[in-house]
């Protein structure tokens, strides 16, 4: 069966950097658009960053925009996401997640297969 395990989640004070982590397994990896989304407390769930099949085109949304970047690497079938400058705002759930939509899709509900998520926390 299909499966997305993330790793890299952790506490870190705001300015500081992570590094999360998806490994995908059960599914023709390079057919997939993959995407990072969080959900804070209290808060709906928001696409965070994209990247298409190839890894030629990404999207990030706005708040991250030159502090966050998604990568893919489809021959170890993995996706990442690195994070830098945090801040406290950062601080949710993160999940990563499979589509073979077409590129950009940018609703939870374009996507099919999600993994079990990773917290973040950022203090400030």
């Amino acid at each position: 069966q299909v499966q997305l395990i993330e790793s890299g989640g952790g506490l870190v004070q705001a300015g500081g950097s992570l590094r999360l982590s998806c490994a995908a397994s059960g599914l023709f990896f390079s057919n997939y658009v993959m995407a990072w989304f969080r959900q804070a407390p209290g808060k709906g769930s928001e696409i965070v960053a994209g990247i298409s099949r190839n890894g030629g085109d990404t999207y990030y949304t706005d708040s991250v925009k030159g502090r966050f970047t998604i990568s893919r690497d489809n021959a170890k079938s993995t996706v990442h996401l690195e994070m830098n400058s945090l801040k406290p705002e950062d601080t949710a759930v993160y999940y990563c997640a499979g589509t073979t939509t077409l590129w950009l899709a940018t609703l939870s509900s374009d996507y099919h297969y999600w993994g079990q998520g990773t917290q973040v926390t950022v203090s400030s």
